[in-house]
């Protein structure tokens, strides 16, 4: 083979080996980065959060800039923690899916818990909301990368 095309069939397996590189990580799959949750339900309670996501090596996940964006109840009138697991499922071509569970406590002792999938660049499943008298709940979620 000469010099030439050896050259050229390189150049060609180096731009296709980086042809990912530099996109939106969690379009790819990657559950690490910003998230928007929408959270519907058939009663009035209604939420909506922005949460920076990390997963850990041991499978937990860590959260920071927890938002309320939107928050139609009496639940939630102070500080919150939250916390969160990701169990992977599978990883094949740079897709992540797997099963997602995320809890956001309030001071007051009301607990929202998310449970469901991370698949195709987004997060979908079902909350509950559990804790004082009024501060009950459940319905459907989707969380999808944020900018």
């Amino acid at each position: 083979m000469k010099k030439s095309n050896l050259a050229v069939a390189f150049l060609l397996v180096a731009m296709l080996a980086l042809t990912g590189c530099g996109s939106n990580s969690n379009l790819a799959g990657n559950i690490n980065g910003n998230w928007a949750a929408t959270l519907t339900s058939t009663g009035p309670d209604t939420f909506a959060f922005n949460a920076l996501l990390a997963v850990h090596g041991d499978g937990s996940l860590g959260s920071s800039n927890f938002k309320f964006t939107v928050n139609n109840t009496h639940c939630f009138p102070s500080t919150t923690t939250q916390a969160g697991s990701f169990t992977l499922q599978g990883n094949f071509n740079g897709q992540v899916s797997g099963s997602f569970q995320y809890t956001i406590t309030g001071a007051e002792g009301n607990i929202l818990s998310l449970n469901g999938t991370v698949q195709n660049g987004q997060i979908t499943g079902t909350w509950t909301l559990s804790g004082a008298i009024g501060c009950s709940g459940n319905g459907n979620f989707t969380m999808i990368p944020a900018a």
